[in-house]
């Protein structure tokens, strides 16, 4: 049997070998943060971009629409930061309300605030499933290594 190391994709060095786990940095990384701040992400520059609309459609003052419009984008950028910490998931929630509620003053947030809110869910949901069969194949895997 080889006594090197198996190289850095886990795949086995020769044939019939067993892949070696991933490394620790690959078997942390989380899918559901991923996606989470990905959305984040996107939505800030959407949020952003709502603050001249506030300003020369909804006749918004411009100290009010630059505080909220780019006051949720800066939130959105820190949460996407934050997601480590599963209190920032809570908080992603709040600010898809409060961009569905910016819609009463610029309608198209109705929408656009729908959707990144239909997509967070989304993401959140399916990165939880992602991490709990990641979690149980990992845990199959051990079993049968003994």
């Amino acid at each position: 049997m080889s006594t090197s190391a198996p190289n850095p994709a886990g795949e086995p060095d020769e044939p019939g070998q067993d892949p070696a786990p991933p490394p620790a940095a690959a078997a942390e990384r989380s899918p559901r943060r991923g996606m989470c701040a990905a959305v984040l992400s996107l939505e800030a520059i959407t949020l952003g971009l709502t603050t001249p609309v506030m300003i020369t459609i909804a006749d918004v003052p411009t100290g009010t629409a630059v505080s909220i419009g780019l006051g949720l984008a800066v939130v959105c950028l820190l949460l996407a930061g934050m997601l480590r910490a599963e209190w920032a998931y809570g908080a992603g929630y709040a600010v898809q309300v409060a961009a569905v509620g910016l819609g009463f003053v610029v309608p198209a947030m109705f929408v656009l605030g729908a959707v990144f809110a239909a997509l967070w869910a989304t993401a959140d949901l399916l990165g939880r499933k992602i991490e709990r069969e990641r979690a149980a194949a990992w845990a199959a895997y051990r079993a049968e290594q003994g």
